[in-house]
């Protein structure tokens, strides 16, 4: 029975080792994603929003800059995020698990790094970066911090989907959809409108749907790529934007929901809350 103790008190010991380590080594490598992440920040153009640079955009794009961002409103330089929500794991059906998360955006260059922590099952985590930086796309997942799952890191396919996330969460940070910041619009409809961001040698090209009230309803890619087993699939993509509150005097939408457009039908795999939300000017 003595030995059975120390060997159940050993166990215990261990797991709570592993448990620390695991979250230490995956600490390390987020402060290092967020150093390079700093490190990769230039100066933009302009200070604040100047309502001039609404004239001559598609009018759903006006009016929904009109409406998020005061006159005079200071250009955001940085975000941090804190998101709490689902994820769905699977690619074929729905099998939801909660997530919590922290997100740093920087607008110039154009870049992120989400740090994500999803329970699978009870004192289990799946510990993930989604990242955009100097131009790299990033996509690592980590059982327990420890085990890595996959890991893809790219400036080619990886990298554009991550930058097709910094455009359609844009509207969380709204000064990033001004021309002066590098957005491009382009007419579609009386509720619809392109916009395109040129970031090395990336150039994407993503439609906004813009509901009766003015604002931000839908975003959605054409060709994403969908990593399918160890393929990369380019796929239809929408996010979808809704509950706008006022935070730091911005008009943004706090809650949100991503899905791939498969033959099969949508297939929702992100829903989210903003609990916190901060920003540098």
């Amino acid at each position: 029975m003595k030995w059975l103790l120390f060997g159940l008190v050993a166990v215990v010991i261990l797991a709570i080792a592993l448990w620390g380590l695991g979250r230490w080594c995956w600490s390390s490598k987020t402060r290092a994603l967020l150093d390079k992440l700093e490190a990769s920040r230039s100066r933009a153009a302009v200070e604040r929003f100047n309502p001039q640079e609404l004239q001559g955009l598609p009018e759903p794009v006006a009016r929904h800059l009109q409406q998020v961002l005061p006159k005079g409103a200071p250009i955001i330089r940085a975000v941090e995020v804190v998101h709490r929500g689902s994820f769905n794991m699977s690619q074929t059906c729905e099998q939801w698990k909660p997530f919590t998360s922290r997100q740093r955006v920087v607008t110039r260059r154009p870049g992120f790094v989400w740090a994500g922590r999803v329970s699978i099952a009870p004192g289990l985590d799946v510990f993930v970066h989604d990242a955009y930086v100097d131009g790299e796309g990033i996509l690592e997942p980590a059982l327990a911090g420890l085990v890595t799952l996959m890991r893809l890191r790219d400036r080619g396919e990886v990298a554009r989907g991550e930058l097709m996330r910094f455009m359609a969460e844009a509207a969380w940070y709204p000064t990033a959809l001004l021309p002066s910041q590098g957005m491009q619009w382009e007419p579609v409809d009386e509720q619809s409108a392109r916009a395109t961001l040129v970031d090395g040698d990336i150039r994407l090209t993503m439609t906004f749907h813009f509901g009766a009230d003015g604002l931000i309803e839908t975003i959605r890619a054409e060709d994403r790529g969908r990593t399918v087993g160890n393929r990369i699939i380019p796929t239809p993509w929408e996010g979808r934007v809704f509950d706008y509150q006022q935070r730091d005097g911005l008009l943004i939408p706090v809650r949100g929901e991503v899905a791939w457009i498969t033959p099969e039908g949508r297939l929702p795999y992100w829903r989210g809350t903003i609990t916190e939300i901060h920003y540098h000017r």
